[in-house]
């Protein structure tokens, strides 16, 4: 925690405010714009982005920034701040309680920070390269299970669930019937957390973008835990397959998934 204080207690700051403001506009009714068929946006998520641009900008000018909401600013900086200013925008828009804003920095390509706020439980995990941990300022642990039967494991289904045959549901149905249970919570940066804190056991998820990862991953990270692609390949923000876990079951969840890549290559056939 005492690693890269200024930017651990800006990015905090930031998604506090921009939480906050989310919290009081939870019910307002705001317009709610299609990107796809079941990618939403809200004037919550760009007021958000822009509050949070804002604030980073004027203590950090000359940082690189990209964000969910068409924000991508670069100057060359060895530091990019990699934010969604709602994670979750679905959740938000059908006045469902579950959505946080997520906050990274990278430096030189390397997540170095990274903040997840979720105003509606006032929890704010966060983690520092080297550094550990945090929930609302107590160290957290990856949990202890170890077998996959016993596990709570969080998943989500890409946005062109409708139209893509990459679609997450072959390794649902293999995962629902063997772990403990699977849950979709709607917002992969708490899911990161969740698996953090221990109330998960393991995450796996597919087309996801960096923002959404980023601070989560790192978060897992310092929590103790492993996060890799789908194959057990080193992961970066980057990827288009995050698999998480307390270490435990991973191997495991490998061998679940790689049922699902079978599945799909047999029906190409």
């Amino acid at each position: 925690m005492k690693k890269y204080p200024g930017y651990l207690k800006a990015a905090q700051g930031a998604a506090r405010e921009a939480g906050r403001f989310l919290e009081r506009n939870l019910n307002a009714g705001g317009k709610v714009y299609f990107k796809g068929a079941v990618d939403l946006v809200t004037d919550a998520d760009r007021r958000s982005q822009e509050m949070i641009f804002n604030r980073l900008s004027a203590l950090f000018p000359g940082h690189d920034f990209l964000a969910e909401e068409g924000l991508s600013e670069e100057h060359g900086a060895e530091y990019r701040w990699i934010f969604d200013p709602l994670d979750g925008t679905t959740n938000f828009a059908h006045h469902f309680p579950i959505f946080s804003v997520s906050i990274a920095l990278e430096l030189r390509g390397e997540v170095i920070c990274g903040v997840v706020y979720d105003p509606t439980r006032d929890e704010m995990f966060w983690a520092t390269k080297g550094g550990g941990a945090f929930l609302n300022g107590k160290k957290i642990r990856v949990s202890a299970t170890g077998e996959l039967d016993k596990s709570l494991l969080a998943t989500g289904f890409p946005y062109d669930i409708r139209i893509s045959r990459v679609n997450n549901i072959a390794h649902f149905s293999n995962f629902i019937v063997r772990a403990q249970a699977v849950r979709r919570c709607g917002s992969a940066a708490l899911d990161l957390c969740y698996l953090g804190c221990g109330r998960f056991d393991g995450f796996w998820e597919l087309k996801l973008k960096p923002w959404d990862v980023a601070a989560g991953v790192l978060i897992v990270r310092e929590a103790g835990g492993l996060v890799t692609d789908f194959k057990g390949n080193e992961f970066r923000a980057y990827n288009s397959e995050v698999l998480g876990s307390n270490g435990l079951i991973h191997g495991q969840m490998i061998e679940t998934l790689r049922l699902g890549r079978a599945k799909k290559l047999k029906s190409k056939k």
